[in-house]
């Protein structure tokens, strides 16, 4: 199984659009799958369902983080590396899908009771929300 494959699978299992992708490629670069899990849980859907910044992307944006930020603060050259590939995923995720935000993605306010009592009775996270991880997946395999 494509590890592409693998994040749809993770999610359609029950884990959050951010566990999902963050933690298939986790292992790769030494953080387990299940720690990246229990830390992708807090960005799901649009950062802990307030709807805001989409699940997929946060989890590309810590592979991101985890794979090229610094952990000197003079070492500005990992920083703008990070920041750099941070812009160019999120403008190849808004080319295919239009937003970053869970909110205009869904078209649906799922910060709300009411708007995610409309998500569920139209089937959004299921119908639609994978393909957002698919996409982050793709476009995290072309950047990493």
């Amino acid at each position: 199984m494509t590890k592409v494959n693998q994040a749809v699978s993770l999610f359609k299992k029950g884990f959050n659009c951010s566990q999902a992708v963050f933690s298939t490629y986790s292992n790769d670069l030494f953080l387990s799958s299940e720690k990246a899990k229990r830390i992708g849980t807090a960005f799901g859907a649009g950062m802990g369902r307030m709807g805001l910044t989409c699940g997929a992307v946060t989890g590309v944006i810590m592979l991101i983080g985890l794979k090229y930020g610094n952990s000197n603060v003079k070492d500005e050259m990992s920083k703008e590396k990070t920041y750099e590939l941070v812009q160019k995923f999120a403008k190849m995720f808004k080319e295919r899908n239009g937003s970053l935000q869970c909110s205009v993605l869904l078209n649906c306010d799922i910060s709300t009771e009411e708007g995610m009592k409309m998500a569920e009775e139209k089937n959004l996270c299921n119908d639609l929300c994978p393909k957002f991880v698919k996409d982050a997946a793709e476009i995290i395999e072309e950047i990493l």
